[in-house]
């Protein structure tokens, strides 16, 4: 049966942020989610808070907004939830981080949450799932039809290395620096129907393609459709997934600018008659590899000749071309903040700069839990 998409009137914008959860004295992931879940969600009829969300491992919490309509709105949404947050999860003696990965707490000694989807996904799907204690950022953008999105998604993919570099937070795992700038990528690659998606005609397509993987028992719903970037038929948007989690909030937000200030300008082009540029297979997923590899210091390619540009020099290119667009949307400030991040360099390079310092990894942790509270500006009750 075919799936309908339900348009957005307008690039409306939507974010999730997956929080490790953190012991405050020795910085390890504590499993206190199903607890801090069932205090914040008390208040509410439905036995569950709205905004803040159990996943996978109970290590783990989500924060999602509201339909936003501009960045500033998202970023005020997200603050509000995590400073609720903050003051249940620090009774428990605890505190959270945005990071792809945690350091070094092992995977294997970490509980998973209660659940029947949950525990379908491990019997299915086996160790990649037992693993998967990865934290990204999530961003839904409104469009206006199934094709626009179809359309959208196929051009995105060629920004996704951008994405990918400038979001950067996770070189350590299990205590060992993988010699990457986003380990989470990898890790998460190991997953079925994830990855970069394939290159669509259409919404049409994309239902075929969802008819063959439901048929086929490969996915129960487009739920399981874990693309780095896909449609979300039900929202009346593209999902971008690339991000992984980061350590402060004014970071994060300038990954949603980027989002919608990219999904305006394609909309935009579109109704001029244009068709948004759509990058080769092997170059997109080149690019994607490099960006894992090497973050911001990665040079990508940029044409069938072979020729390469750096990230920051593509970033400084992309913020100019899209600040009238930035302007429009009211999200100028956000934008700009991407050449603070290539300038400073995104977490993994402060993470990685702290260690040669001499840091050990749980002070690492304590400094990514730092860098959020004070971002929410509730740093007078850390420890």
């Amino acid at each position: 049966m075919p799936v309908d998409f339900h348009p957005s009137s307008r690039a409306s914008l939507g974010v999730e942020v997956e929080l490790a959860l953190v012991d405050v004295e020795s910085g390890a992931l504590v499993c206190l989610a199903p607890e801090v879940l069932e205090e914040i969600s008390a208040p509410f009829e439905t036995g569950e808070h709205p905004k803040i969300k159990k996943e996978l491992f109970q290590c783990t919490i989500e924060v999602i907004t509201g339909v936003c309509q501009t960045v500033a709105q998202a970023k005020a949404d997200l603050t509000e939830s995590m400073r609720e947050l903050q003051g249940v999860v620090e009774r428990r003696g605890a505190g959270f981080i945005g990071a792809g990965l945690h350091p070094f707490t092992p995977w294997h000694e970490l509980s998973r949450s209660e659940g029947e989807r949950y525990e379908r996904l491990v019997d299915r799907i086996g160790w990649p799932v037992r693993r998967l204690t990865t934290h990204g950022v999530h961003v839904h953008v409104g469009v206006r039809s199934g094709d626009k999105a179809i359309a959208t998604v196929n051009s995105l993919t060629g920004y996704l290395p951008i994405f990918l570099a400038l979001s950067a937070s996770s070189p350590y795992w299990n205590g060992r620096d993988t010699q990457l700038a986003s380990t989470r990528t990898k890790i998460f690659e190991a997953m079925p129907t994830t990855g970069l998606p394939p290159q669509l005609r259409d919404w049409n397509e994309f239902n075929v393609f969802l008819d063959t993987m439901i048929t086929s028992g490969t996915i129960e719903t487009v739920r399981e459709v874990w693309w780095d970037i896909r449609p979300h038929p039900t929202y009346g948007t593209v999902e971008l997934r690339m991000c992984d989690a980061m350590p402060t909030l004014w970071e994060t937000v300038a990954m949603a600018a980027l989002a919608q200030c990219l999904v305006q300008s394609f909309d935009e082009m579109m109704d001029r008659g244009e068709t948004p540029p759509v990058p080769r297979e092997w170059i997109r997923r080149e690019n994607k590899w490099r960006a894992a590899r090497w973050g911001i210091d990665a040079e990508l390619v940029v044409d069938d000749a072979g020729h390469t540009r750096s990230v920051r020099d593509l970033t400084r290119d992309i913020v100019v071309e899209l600040a009238p667009v930035a302007e429009r949307l009211g999200c100028s400030t956000e934008l700009a903040d991407l050449l603070v991040i290539a300038d400073r360099g995104p977490s993994y390079v402060r993470q990685r700069r702290l260690v040669d310092q001499g840091a050990e990894l749980p002070e690492v942790v304590m400094s990514m839990r730092q860098e959020m509270l004070h971002d929410l500006g509730i740093e007078g009750s850390s420890r």
